[in-house]
C-alpha cells in the first residue's frame, strides 16, 4: 500500500468517525438541538415553510397546540413543581389550561385600510421571522404555551431559552407542541431550543444574526440584556403589586379575594398581591377575615425570625470615619421562593394545617417584606390613616414597575384616583389579582406582561411588524 493510499484511508476513516459522533439536526427530537446555530437554522427553515401556508392552516396548527397543552396540563404542572420545587400543582394546572384556551390566535391580527381619491392603502401585520424568547422558572410551561401560540399565530418561528432550573419541563412542552404541529400538517421545528440551556447559550442566541426579535419574561437583569441587544425587544419585567382596601369595601370579600390571589401558585405570578395597604378603621376587621380564609397571622419576634429565614441581609460599607449606622440591603432567599406557607412557617418552628395558604403579618411601611417582591406567600399589612396616604404609599412601593395594582372599594372616585396615580399595566378592582389575566375575569390571557417596553399584555399582534401596501388610483370605487 502506497503512502498516498494510506493517507486517503486515514482521512476517510476520520470523516466517517466524525459523522457518527456528531449529532446532526434531527426532526425526531422535537425541536431540541445541541447547538444554538442548529436550533436557529432549523427554526429559520420552519419559518420559511410557515410563510407558504394559509391563515386557515395556521389556525389549524394553533388548535392542535391548544389541544395538546390542555390535555397535558396536569402532567406539565407536576413536572414543573417536581423540577423547580416551586408553586402548587393545582394552580399550575389552571395556568396551563388558561394559556391553552385563552391565548389569542390569528383573530388578533387585524388589517387597516384607507380608501379615497388617491386609491387604496392597506396596513397588515407581518411576522418578524425567528423570535428568541427567554422564559422563567416560575412559569416554565405556561410561558412556552402562551408565547408559542401567540408567536406562531403572528407567523413567526421561535427559539426558546428556558431557565435552566426548569429545563426538562420546558423541553417537554416544546416537544409536545412540535409533535402536535407536525401531526396537524405543519412544519417541524417551529419551536426550538438547545438541550443544555444556559446563560452562555442565551447570550449566543441574543447576538445570533438569525434571530430577528427578542422577548424576555423574567427579572430586571434579563430585561436589561435584551434591551441592550440592538434588536427589537419586548421586556416583561418584575412587579411588586400593592392592594389597597378602603373603608367602603366589602371587607369579607376583599379578605377572601386577597388570600386567593396572594396564594395562587404560592405567589409566583408577578401579578399577585405582594402587600396590603389598609385604611386604619377597617384593618383589624380585614385581618380577622383573612385568617378565616386561610391566612396565618404572626407577630413580634416571629416576624423578625421569618425575615432572617427568607431574606438575606447585606450591610453596605461606610466611608472611613463615618459615624452613621451602616445601611442594610435585602435580597430574597431563593430556597423559599414559591414554597407553601406551611413549609415556610415550619422553618420558624410553627406547625400549621395544610389549609393555611398565606403567612400574614402587620409591618411598618418601610419593612423589607413591603419593599421587596418576595414571590412567596408572605403578605404584610400596612395600616394608613386615609385613602390619600394609601395611594401615596401604594405608588411608592410599586416602584414604578407599572405592572399590576389591585383595589377593593365601592368608591368610584377612590378607584379612579388610584388607577391614575399608579399607572400600572393591569389594574384589578374588587377581585383577586389573577382576574387581570382572565382567571374569573374577562379578556385574553398572557404570561408575558411587558411593562418596561410598553406593550402591556402581549398577544399575537405584539409579535408583528406593520407593513404598508399602497395602490394609487385603483380599487377606490365610491
Amino acid at each position: 500500500m502506497s503512502i498516498d493510499q494510506a493517507l486517503i484511508e486515514k482521512i476517510t476513516l476520520e470523516i466517517l468517525m466524525k459523522m457518527q459522533t456528531e449529532k446532526a439536526p434531527s426532526s425526531c427530537d422535537g425541536g431540541i438541538f445541541d447547538t444554538v446555530d442548529e436550533a436557529v437554522a432549523a427554526a429559520r427553515k420552519a419559518y420559511q415553510e410557515l410563510r407558504t401556508l394559509s391563515l386557515e392552516t395556521r389556525e389549524t396548527l394553533i388548535k392542535a397546540m391548544r389541544d395538546v397543552a390542555y390535555k397535558n396540563a396536569t402532567l406539565l404542572a407536576q413536572m414543573a413543581v417536581d423540577e423547580s420545587g416551586m408553586g402548587r400543582v393545582s394552580d399550575k394546572i389552571i395556568k396551563n389550561q388558561l394559556a391553552a384556551q385563552k391565548t389569542p390566535g390569528t383573530e388578533d391580527l387585524t388589517t387597516q385600510a384607507w380608501s379615497g381619491d388617491s386609491g387604496l392603502t392597506l396596513i397588515e401585520m407581518g411576522p418578524y421571522g425567528v423570535i428568541g424568547a427567554i422564559t422563567p422558572t416560575t412559569n416554565p410551561t405556561e410561558t412556552v404555551i402562551c408565547n408559542g401560540i401567540g408567536m406562531i399565530a403572528a407567523g413567526n418561528a421561535v427559539f426558546f431559552s428556558p431557565h435552566p432550573t426548569a429545563k426538562n419541563t420546558s423541553m417537554k412542552i416544546i416537544r409536545l407542541l412540535n409533535e402536535a404541529i407536525v401531526k396537524a400538517g405543519g412544519p417541524n421545528n417551529l419551536l426550538t431550543s438547545v438541550a443544555d440551556p444556559s446563560i452562555t447559550a442565551a447570550n449566543e442566541m441574543m447576538k445570533h444574526p438569525g434571530i430577528n426579535m427578542l422577548v424576555a419574561t423574567g427579572g430586571p437583569g434579563v430585561v436589561k440584556a435584551v434591551l441592550s441587544s440592538g434588536k427589537k425587544a419586548i421586556g416583561a419585567g418584575a412587579g411588586n403589586p400593592p392592594v389597597i382596601v378602603d373603608e367602603t369595601a366589602d371587607i369579607e370579600k376583599a379578605a377572601r379575594d386577597i388570600v386567593a390571589g396572594c396564594s395562587f401558585d404560592n405567589n409566583l405570578p408577578c401579578i399577585a398581591e405582594k402587600e396590603v395597604i389598609a385604611v386604619g378603621c377597617i384593618a383589624d376587621q380585614l385581618i380577622t377575615y383573612m385568617q378565616k380564609y386561610g391566612a396565618y397571622l404572626i407577630s413580634g419576634s416571629n416576624i423578625d425570625r421569618l425575615l432572617e429565614v427568607v431574606m438575606t441581609v447585606k450591610e453596605e460599607k461606610m466611608a472611613e470615619g463615618c459615624t452613621d449606622k451602616p445601611k442594610k440591603s435585602y435580597g430574597i432567599s431563593k430556597d423559599y421562593v414559591g414554597k407553601d406557607a406551611k413549609y415556610i412557617l415550619s422553618k420558624i418552628g410553627i406547625d400549621v394545617p395544610d389549609s393555611v395558604r398565606v403567612v400574614l403579618c402587620e409591618t411598618p411601611a418601610d419593612h423589607p417584606f413591603v419593599i421587596e417582591e418576595l414571590m412567596m406567600p408572605i403578605l404584610p399589612v400596612v395600616q394608613v390613616k386615609d385613602i390619600d396616604a394609601a395611594i401615596t404609599l401604594a405608588v411608592k412601593v410599586e416602584h414604578g414597575n407599572r405592572h399590576t395594582a389591585v383595589m377593593h372599594s365601592k368608591n368610584v372616585d377612590h378607584l379612579t384616583r388610584f388607577a391614575r396615580a399608579v399607572e400600572t399595566t393591569i389594574f384589578v378592582k374588587n377581585a383577586p389579582s389573577y382576574a387581570g389575566i382572565g382567571v374569573g375575569g374577562e379578556g385574553f390571557t398572557t404570561f408575558t406582561i411587558a411593562g418596561p417596553t410598553g406593550e402591556g399584555l402581549t398577544s399575537p399582534r405584539s409579535f408583528t411588524r406593520q407593513r404598508r401596501c399602497v395602490l394609487v388610483d385603483a380599487f377606490s370605487i365610491v
